[in-house]
């Protein structure tokens, strides 16, 4: 048997505003809502399920981290820059406003509206040089 990723729950202090930000700037289709989750649909059947928190309740960033195709990630960065959104090409924002070449690709991390840290990357870890 294949195991696959399906869903992971997302915490937000406004699931509309984190689910439609992610959505909007991958390109991705609208969040759909399921119960009380807003869903992000991506690429083999997996989501992010955002669900909110109460606003007194703080949220711990999580970190998310998504393999793009070159073009995607020209696509989504051209909107990171567009926007003004802070990024950087390290984990720890050493280096701020630019991508990193690791492993032979291209990578960057920002923050969604809810605090979590995302990450695009255009090779996966370990794949080059």
């Amino acid at each position: 048997m294949g195991i696959s990723f399906n869903h992971t729950i997302v915490a937000a202090h406004d699931k509309q505003a984190s689910a439609a930000f992610l959505a909007e700037l991958f390109g991705l289709p609208a969040p759909q809502s399921l119960g009380h989750f807003a869903v992000v649909a991506l690429d083999h059947q997996a989501s992010l399920d955002y669900a909110d928190v109460p606003a007194d309740e703080p949220i711990r960033p999580q970190h998310y981290a998504f393999l793009v195709s070159e073009s995607d990630f020209d696509a989504i960065y051209a909107k990171i820059a567009e926007r003004g959104l802070e990024h950087w090409a390290d984990p720890r924002g050493e280096r701020p406003g630019e991508i990193n070449h690791n492993h032979g690709g291209r990578g960057v991390y920002f923050r969604d509206p809810g605090g979590h840290y995302l990450e695009i990357l255009t090779r996966p870890y370990g794949s080059g040089s």
